[in-house]
């Protein structure tokens, strides 16, 4: 019997055409003689089915099925897609949890924590990760750039807390910049993080549960044409994304053993990619993503491809590791 798959792609965030990039990319590499695909759209607005001819039909909310012709249409497992908000937040997690339905990514739990930097930052420290110095913000806080600047110093990098990594970041050199920079983060979420820059080779580490092992994937250098690795660096194409990273076997053995042991720390399941920056020879956490993109030409994919693992082999491998938990 073929397995009915849910491919939820699109989502609430800036990152929404992403995302349906990554869910149809998954859609059209998994192996149809094994799974029955179904892209489904989830917007603010509609849950939708979207069939090979654009035809749209509801999802019932109230049991995450559908309808098509006559047939109601149930779930084995859903294929987590959604860049941001509610796929990556812990909302789509809980929702599938509800209803007993396995869904690909981190529970709802790792899911809530990776999403928010200050909170996934602040429980890792106890365990000895390394991470950049930091100033936080809520909306309607005073901006006082003077105690920004002394716990931070120039230049430094200002963040939405809760949004993907290419929107509302900005790298601030002076502090007439601060408050322009602060009001762009603020436009993404009412919660900032002001971080100290460290110069240094930056690397992304994708970890993943495959064939049941915690498995840290070939490392990728990003050095970016653009003063850092913004939307532009990330998605169309200013940067180079190096796999194998061009480090030392002392820098690659270190940030894999800290990419590993987060994970377990975590109780990750699912995708994870990890971006470091090495200081004084050692490796700083920037951030986590647990719905990292999935088109041939993003991180993960690649490091898959260095480690002799297809794209069809990686998204196989995440539906059968989602249903045996």
């Amino acid at each position: 019997m073929k397995k009915n798959i849910a491919i939820i792609m699109g989502g609430y965030s800036s990152e929404y055409e992403i995302s349906l990039k990554s869910g149809n990319v998954v859609y059209n590499t998994l192996n149809k003689s094994k799974y029955n695909a179904y892209r489904v759209h989830i917007f603010k607005e509609k849950w939708v089915y979207v069939n090979e001819d654009n035809e749209e039909f509801d999802i019932d909310k109230n049991n995450f099925s559908v309808i098509v012709n006559g047939d109601t249409i149930t779930f084995d497992c859903v294929f987590n897609a959604i860049h941001g908000s509610p796929g990556e937040d812990g909302y789509m997690q809980a929702y599938f949890k509800l209803w007993n339905i396995p869904q690909t990514s981190c529970n709802m739990y790792q899911a809530a924590l990776t999403f928010n930097k200050r909170d996934l930052l602040a429980t890792l420290k106890p365990y000895g990760v390394k991470t950049a110095e930091s100033y936080y913000l809520n909306l309607g806080d005073v901006i006082n750039e003077d105690a920004i600047i002394s716990k931070v110093g120039l230049p430094c990098f200002v963040k939405a807390n809760r949004a993907g990594s290419s929107f509302g970041i900005s790298k601030v050199y002076k502090k007439e910049e601060l408050k322009a920079a602060v009001e762009k983060s603020f436009k993404e979420d009412d919660e900032i993080i002001i971080e100290q820059f460290l110069e240094g080779i930056e690397v992304s580490v994708g970890v993943i549960s495959y064939k049941g092992k915690v498995t840290v994937l070939p490392i990728t250098e990003i050095v970016s044409e653009n003063d850092f690795f913004d939307y532009e660096a990330k998605y169309q194409g200013k940067s180079q994304e190096i796999t194998p990273a061009r480090i030392s076997e002392d820098y690659r053995d270190k940030v894999k053993a800290q990419a590993k042991k987060i994970y377990k720390v975590l109780g990750m399941t699912g995708f994870s990619r990890s971006e470091f920056i090495f200081k004084n020879d050692e490796p700083y956490l920037l951030e986590m993503n647990t719905v990292p993109g999935l088109t041939k030409e993003s991180i993960l994919p690649q490091q898959a491809a260095a480690a002799g693992i297809s794209m069809e082999e990686l998204f196989d491998n995440a539906i059968e590791e989602a249903m045996k938990n």
